[in-house]
């Protein structure tokens, strides 16, 4: 089963193209590349919660999940925009967005033999712009800090997750994927200068999408991961290499700022885990 969770409707040159094309797209070169496999495909805005609920209903009760990958994100929104549900957008999605869906599908996941919960953050996430203490920017917002925000909060998320899963087989993982020019990038100047910088770096500073999907595919598979743990590439600027521990953000790892963006992302979303299974 794949989710593709998107941050809004398509817009622009996507329409052309969009989620349900891509994920058509995708389904058909793995079923040519895997012989026997039957994917199915389900499309989700992480900026609606209502959403969010609905495609996860069927798969938390009928499904039994082995693995979750929350990679959806929207970066450098120009203005302070809200969800439909009157949530700053970039945290919205790129946080409280998986916060939900993790929450909904907990049923299915704790039904596996050895789930996992994989939460792609970005080297963002160490910033010192990215503080919680604002985190809907209500009190001023700029583009890279909210994104800083909700990277973040991907890490303080995971982490806390990971302490309150009942002891076992499931297991909770964050990574960043170092830097790769991908759609993020794409729209993030609709200015020829900056699409022009966009391109300059993706020759001389960024690693390839294969290669940011490496340490994602790491911690998804390999038997040695733990639970609680922060992964990237081990290249020395972390824009590419083999995945290892990473750093954590200064303060990511506190129980009490763990506890208090838990709460905080239920008071917001209005969605709430299930208690531990023993």
């Amino acid at each position: 089963m794949a989710l593709s969770a998107t941050g809004g409707p398509v817009r622009g040159d996507e329409a052309a193209y969009g989620v349900s094309d891509a994920l058509a797209d995708a389904a058909r070169r793995l079923r040519a590349d895997v012989p026997g496999a039957r994917p199915e495909t389900v499309e989700v805005d992480l900026g609606d919660l209502a959403a969010i609920r609905a495609a996860a209903a069927p798969l938390a009760a009928e499904e039994t999940l082995d693995l979750l990958v929350n990679n959806a994100g929207v970066m450098s929104v120009p203005e302070r925009r809200l969800t439909r549900d009157g949530l700053e957008l970039t945290v919205g999605t790129n946080h409280l967005g998986h916060f939900a869906l993790t929450a909904h599908l907990m049923p299915a996941l704790e039904r596996s033999a050895a789930a996992r919960v994989v939460t792609v953050g970005a080297v963002a996430a160490v910033w010192r712009s990215g503080d919680l203490a604002d985190l809907m920017s209500e009190h001023g917002y700029r583009p890279m800090s909210a994104y800083a925000k909700s990277k973040r909060a991907n890490v303080v998320f995971t982490r806390e997750l990971a302490r309150r899963l009942a002891p076992g087989a499931m297991r909770a993982v964050v990574v960043h994927p170092g830097s790769a020019v991908t759609n993020l990038q794409r729209h993030t100047s609709a200015r020829r200068t900056g699409r022009l910088l966009v391109a300059l770096a993706s020759r001389t500073l960024m690693g390839s999408p294969g290669g940011a999907a490496w340490p994602s595919l790491y911690a998804a598979t390999h038997p040695d991961v733990v639970n609680g743990s922060y992964l990237g590439p081990a290249g020395r600027d972390q824009t590419a290499g083999t995945p290892k521990p990473a750093r954590l953000p200064a303060g990511a790892d506190d129980p009490e700022l763990g506890a208090r963006l838990w709460r905080e992302s239920e008071r917001l979303t209005g969605v709430t885990f299930p208690a531990p299974r023993n």
